[in-house]
């Protein structure tokens, strides 16, 4: 029998509370009973309600309800957890493709490991964030030591499986659409920043927690790490915090500013979107971090002559500039000067427009030839 789970929520001061996962046997402890207290606090205490009451989207609700799963319809979902079913793997666990409400709906199911603090945040945040660009979590289960996730389904897999060729589709992206996928992404990152009373520090941006759906929308996954930071980007955004550095190798850089850490790492995305390469590559014997060296090409003028081949010929030189400025601003090596979230919004938006000028102005002169532009056409932003 399906159960509908309601809760309200919170997160305190600045953070939602995090449950000690530091003994394993209270994790096999927690019943369905026990959820109330484990999710439910005061309604007045709870603080992450919209600043931006105009935009009736970004509202959240006080009385949260998602879906509480069996764990017998878990199983039945996922043929009893077969390995077949997988389609990732990560350090939070396995995630297996399956069927709900007699093979209806197909959803994604991760089937989590060690961390109970982990699943409580993820639950926390998703259940009350909504935006197009914010993956949606459908339900979860908690019975017999198993605690599950249950997510939209989104069939083309992560920015990077699609980008480095192990995704559900290995054909190369178009780059004015690698554009519109980098425009999404950035604004649930803005959402995030902005959209909300307290920001939210996503604080795990890279090319796998990216999502695409069929379409290749982008959708943010990924928020085991989460935190809360302050109720706006101003004077508090702009120092540093104790807060513990937990992201991905390769997509931090060494301060951990609140919001711009978030635009560090999208800064290591958008290069790694245009490049094609992983955030730490290897070259010559030698690890290398894709930010240094992508400054490095930036400085002597050789970066387009490094991005993807496939992309060579087919990016207006106008949009090239823009998108590489941009993306140098964000990995910038003093925090203060990188930007907000809302503007790499923006910008990215003015170099797919640049593009698509671009490309209309050649298609006018040669009308049944594949736009290409000449490599000498590129010389350093």
């Amino acid at each position: 029998m399906l159960l509908a789970f309601c809760f309200s929520a919170c997160f305190g001061a600045q953070q939602p509370p995090l449950i000690n996962s530091q003994n394993p046997e209270k994790k096999t402890q927690t019943s369905s009973m026990s959820l109330l207290h484990f999710f439910q606090v005061s309604k007045k205490a709870f603080g992450f309600v919209s600043r931006q009451e105009s935009q009736p989207n970004s509202t959240l609700p006080e009385e949260l309800c998602i879906r509480q799963f069996s764990l017998a319809e878990i199983k039945a979902a996922t043929a009893n957890f077969d390995e077949g079913f997988i389609i990732g793997i990560s350090n939070f666990g396995s995630v297996y493709k399956g069927v709900i409400d007699d093979g209806t709906f197909t959803v994604a199911i991760r089937r989590m490991k060690f961390s109970l603090s982990a699943f409580r945040t993820e639950v926390v945040f998703l259940s009350q964030l909504n935006h197009l660009n914010v993956e949606s979590l459908i339900g979860f289960c908690n019975e017999k030591g198993e605690t599950i996730l249950v997510y939209e389904y989104l069939s083309n897999g992560s920015l990077f499986g699609c980008l480095h060729g192990n995704g559900i589709s290995c054909n190369p992206i178009a780059w004015e659409k690698r554009l519109q996928i980098c425009i999404g992404a950035a604004r649930g990152l803005h959402y995030l920043h902005t959209g909300v009373k307290y920001i939210v520090l996503h604080r795990n941006v890279t090319s796998n927690t990216i999502l695409l759906d069929h379409e290749l929308v982008p959708k943010l996954s990924g928020f085991f790490l989460s935190r809360l930071g302050p109720h706006s980007m101003s004077n508090a955004s702009s120092k540093k915090q104790s807060l513990d550095v937990m992201a991905t190798f390769g997509y931090l850089y060494s301060e951990n500013l609140l919001g711009k850490n978030d635009v560090y790492a999208f800064g290591v995305v958008l290069l790694e979107v245009i490049c094609v390469k992983t955030p730490v590559f290897e070259a010559n014997g030698q690890e290398r971090s894709l930010a240094a060296w992508a400054n490095w090409c930036f400085k002597n003028g050789t970066l387009y002559h490094n991005i993807d081949p496939y992309l060579k010929g087919r990016i207006a030189p106008e949009c090239f500039n823009k998108y590489v400025e941009i993306a140098m601003s964000c990995i910038s090596y003093s925090a203060d000067e990188r930007p907000s979230m809302g503007e790499v919004e923006s910008t990215l938006q003015d170099a797919l427009e640049l593009q698509k000028k671009a490309d209309s102005e050649m298609k006018s002169i040669i009308p049944h030839s594949e736009v290409m532009y000449e490599d000498e056409q590129f010389c350093a932003p």
